[in-house]
């Protein structure tokens, strides 16, 4: 397995992920993707593989998903972190060999406003009843079902990751619950406002998603 991350300008929130993954006694790749001269990408642990690309997560992720030597990918944020039952729902999934957009249940760290429990309820709705999980949810797929794909769009202002998602619907691969748990920071709810960070991503991908089902 190939793990992408890709770290955006001067986020250090990849160092306690990649603590937790060097923990994993399987060993997978691990490939951070820094942005165009971010410093830090001369200082990581030397089982990890570090990576350049011009800023924006579409653009890294295409960079490390070229770059891995895996069979499986798994594309995680710089700040999600595992929960005990992620790494053992992950290995009972993959041994079923699923050809399917894989995803994980979500939830928010405590670094943000106490509202963040209704964000992840209806993240983990989303997914499970629309189908429409987000990539801090954790994809996992096939690396010959990330060619069907083709590359994240690094034309999009925002929402790489949900075009993905129609992407996927459009060429008929399923979109399956690995079954195990991903936090992510909550900090941005706290620093620009839970209502108003959490009105602006319903507008967003109520747009985005208006438009990507006429495509679909």
């Amino acid at each position: 397995m190939s793990i992408i991350i890709p770290v955006g300008p001067g986020d250090v929130a990849w160092r306690g992920l990649v603590e937790q993954l060097s923990q994993l006694a399987s060993r997978p790749q691990l490939l951070l993707v820094f942005a165009d001269g971010d410093a830090q990408s001369n200082d990581v642990p030397d089982h990890c593989v570090a990576l350049s690309a011009p800023a924006g997560r579409a653009h890294q992720l295409n960079a490390g998903i070229t770059a891995a030597d895996g069979q499986w990918l798994w594309l995680l944020h710089a700040d999600s972190r595992l929960q005990p039952d992620t790494w053992p729902a992950l290995r009972e999934y993959l041994a079923s060999m699923p050809r399917a957009l894989g995803w994980f249940r979500l939830a928010f760290a405590d670094d943000g406003p106490w509202p963040m429990a209704f964000n992840a309820l209806g993240a983990n709705l989303r997914a499970r009843w629309l189908s429409l999980p987000f990539g801090d949810q954790g994809f996992v797929l096939h690396r010959d079902d990330a060619a069907r794909l083709g590359p994240f769009d690094p034309a999009l202002a925002y929402g790489e990751d949900h075009a993905m998602v129609w992407r996927a619907r459009r060429i008929g691969l399923p979109l399956r619950c690995v079954g195990g748990t991903l936090s992510t920071s909550a900090r941005k709810y706290a620093e620009q406002g839970w209502l108003r960070t959490t009105a602006r991503h319903l507008r967003l991908t109520a747009a985005q998603a208006k438009q990507e089902s006429r495509r679909t």
